[in-house]
């Protein structure tokens, strides 16, 4: 790994000036003349300086990174180190590389903590040590100085784990796959490892949230969905369903529990529906159709299989109005054998508010309905013969009359409306002889026959009816006359005579 001691990989720095201090206390001993070890030194220094320029760049082109063979033989030693001196933009300029490797390596160093902090040995360990290995060749660069190839392996090796990190997202997904495969599977430490990975990954993730605590309780939750199975296979639904909703208390994502409970639940219903329906056949056998049908309507109220209950009610209810309708018919025989239509014609209702379809009600609703009207047109004929004089109402009831007569097997009741009817209208035809008074002073009017004018006792042949006869006079109030004429009501003479004068009235 990484060193963060430069102290270390530091090169010892001399001073320039140190060379010159030795060359001055030289000359000081000898102001005359050099030494001999001295002209010695300052020609091995220059078959150095000879050896740098034309040997050392054929090594440098020969030995590529790492250049450890360069090196070991760049060592020099310190009073030599001092004659070959460092400008200070070159120090400079080393620095700011140095600089540049030290801030690569510190954002590293701060991936590399994310990632333990993700485990990330037990997803991507392979790919992870050879991120730091790349890393850790920056260190050997950093030691020998070379800062520039130590910040280049430094960023390979960050790069690296930057894309460790990208990839967390589908790392995630993944985990959180296989957690569910575990869970399903029923290996709770699996599932517990991976929901608890995928919770580092994101802390706030309610997949991985939900499945943890269903890992918790997995072991467990096996167990119970084991003792329900045998439970609803011997017959204990009730049992079963209880343990079923225990689970739920403690997996309530567990979807074999929520599917285990509809189906049990549905079995018991379908079993309290075929003890409901065995109870409503029974009374409907014994007949007690009433009861039997608030049976049935209960065991439809469960919601399961409606269609046989509505059809044991519908079944029920067809019997129980046959049997009303078989009674409704035996009194609609008796009210058309005593020719009480319209009693009849309610009768039918009855029938036809039980089953609008019946074909015999339909048909026997409209019979009796033309009977029940004939009925009352004769009767108000009966009831009225005056008015037979009109011509109008005359040729109405005539029509009615023959109406009747054309009716086979018509009945004492009809046979003896229609003969007394022919009766009246008969002498309806035959005129009548009816003296009217009067005063010879009052204009006399018959209503519907014409004016009859002045006269003291005249006769008029009319039909039988009812009459009036109005009488005008200039000065007098006017009066009216109403009598009936036949039917026994004829009456000797009818006066007609304005004796009220309009004048004396207001003078009172």
């Amino acid at each position: 790994m990484p060193d963060n001691n430069n102290d270390n990989v530091d090169s010892t720095e001399f001073d320039h000036n140190d060379g010159i201090q030795y060359s001055d206390q030289d000359s000081q001993l000898k102001p005359n003349k050099p030494p001999v070890w001295a002209w010695a030194a300052l020609g091995g220094l220059s078959i150095v300086a000879l050896l740098v320029i034309f040997v050392l760049p054929s090594i440098v082109s020969e030995y590529e990174l790492p250049l450890e063979r360069r090196v070991e033989t760049a060592v020099v030693q310190p009073r030599e180190a001092a004659l070959i001196a460092i400008s200070p933009f070159e120090e400079a300029q080393r620095s700011i590389q140095r600089k540049e490797a030290q801030d690569v390596l510190a954002d590293l160093l701060a991936k590399q903590a994310e990632l333990e902090s993700l485990e990330v040995s037990s997803w991507a360990g392979p790919a992870y040590d050879i991120a730091l290995e790349r890393a850790s060749i920056g260190d050997d660069y950093y030691r020998t100085q070379d800062f520039i190839l130590a910040r280049e392996s430094y960023e390979a090796g960050r790069d690296d784990l930057i894309a460790l990190i990208d990839s967390s997202p589908t790392v995630l997904a993944q985990t959180l796959v296989d957690a569910q495969q575990a869970l399903i599977g029923n290996d709770a430490a699996t599932a517990l490892d991976k929901f608890s990975l995928a919770l580092l990954f994101e802390p706030d993730n309610e997949i991985a949230q939900i499945g943890q605590q269903r890992a918790l309780s997995l072991d467990e939750v096996s167990g119970l969905l084991s003792e329900a199975e045998e439970l609803a296979d011997d017959g204990e639904l009730e049992q079963a369903r209880t343990i079923y909703l225990q689970i739920l208390d403690l997996d309530n994502y567990n979807d074999v529990a929520q599917e285990q409970i509809q189906l049990v639940s549905q079995q018991i219903t379908d079993n309290e529906f075929a003890r409901i329906m065995s109870s409503g056949y029974a009374l409907l056998e014994s007949g007690e159709a009433e009861q039997a049908i608030e049976v049935f309507q209960r065991a439809a109220n469960l919601g399961v299989k409606q269609n046989q209950a509505i059809a044991a009610i519908t079944q029920t209810e067809n019997e129980i109005a046959n049997a009303e309708i078989n009674q409704i018919r035996s009194l609609i025989t008796i009210s058309e054998s005593d020719e009480k239509w319209q009693t009849a014609v309610d009768e039918y209702d009855e029938v036809l508010a039980i089953d609008s379809n019946l074909l015999f009600a339909i048909n026997g609703r409209d019979y009796a309905g033309k009977r029940a009207q004939l009925d009352q047109l004769l009767v108000g004929a009966l009831a009225n013969p005056e008015r037979f004089s009109e011509t109008v109402v005359f040729e109405q009831t005539l029509d009615v009359y023959y109406t009747g007569r054309a009716i086979e097997n018509p009945g004492p009741h009809l046979t003896g409306q229609l003969d007394e009817l022919e009766v009246f209208l008969e002498n309806s035809q035959v005129p009548i002889d009816i003296q009217l008074v009067s005063d010879n002073l009052t204009d006399v009017t018959l209503l519907r026959v014409g004016s009859l004018g002045n006269f003291e006792r005249t006769a008029v042949a009319l039909k039988p009816g009812r009459y009036v006869a109005v009488g005008k006079r200039t000065g007098y109030r006017e009066v009216r006359e109403e009598f009936t004429v036949g039917f026994g009501l004829t009456p000797s003479s009818v006066i007609v005579q304005c004796d009220e004068r309009i004048g004396a009235s207001n003078g009172r």
